[in-house]
């Protein structure tokens, strides 16, 4: 077996693809030691004590190195751990499967939306869906939807783009420039 590695617009984390399914569906992002509790590949990337946060993509896991680690001594100690798991087909979460597990909601709303606006929502979602998500899974990361109110995109970045640099361009030029191209309701996105 032989895994990949990208690089993401952010520096501090690097991109490792194994050449196989990670997530059935959805992604999950880990960002502390205790919630990586409930993955066993997870916990063992953060008991390298030089991670602050894990996500696992459909083919791919995003892995953030905390500050001042060189992944020059990361870079290998990841890759062996993760060659250690999917060779042996160890399971992902603990329990074999994701049942039982307590995972955020990712349509958590962080305004209340106006069911008046409910045709403006599903054409945000069906473009965060076929044309920002595949772009910000490509860079490492994720993106949640939590709302719209008064011409306000409200949206969360995930794995590598959620301590991006240039996470606030991604957000201001990127999508809030496709979205108020495609909806004309929308006035602003910003970070939630």
């Amino acid at each position: 077996m032989f895994i990949e590695t990208e690089t993401t617009p952010n520096p501090a984390s690097l991109k490792f693809l194994p050449g196989r399914q990670v997530m059935t569906s959805g992604t999950r992002e880990f960002a502390t030691p205790e919630a990586a509790e409930v993955s066993p590949l997870a916990q063992a990337i953060f008991d390298t004590g030089e991670v602050v946060n894990v996500f696992f993509g459909g083919d791919f896991v995003s892995v953030t190195a905390a500050p001042g680690v060189s992944w020059t001594d990361l870079k290998p100690m990841v890759v062996s751990i993760l060659l250690d798991h999917f060779v042996s087909e160890a399971p992902l979460f603990a329990g074999g499967d994701a049942s039982g597990i307590s995972v955020p909601a990712e349509d958590v709303l962080m305004v209340e939306e106006d069911p008046a606006d409910a045709d403006i929502v599903a054409q945000i979602n069906e473009l965060l869906e076929t044309r920002v998500r595949p772009a910000v899974a490509g860079d490492g990361g994720d993106i949640a939807y939590r709302g719209f109110k008064d011409g306000i995109v409200y949206l969360t970045l995930q794995g590598a783009c959620s301590g991006c640099p240039s996470s606030t361009a991604t957000l201001k030029h990127g999508i809030e420039g496709l979205l108020k191209h495609y909806v004309p309701e929308v006035t602003e996105v910003r970070a939630a």
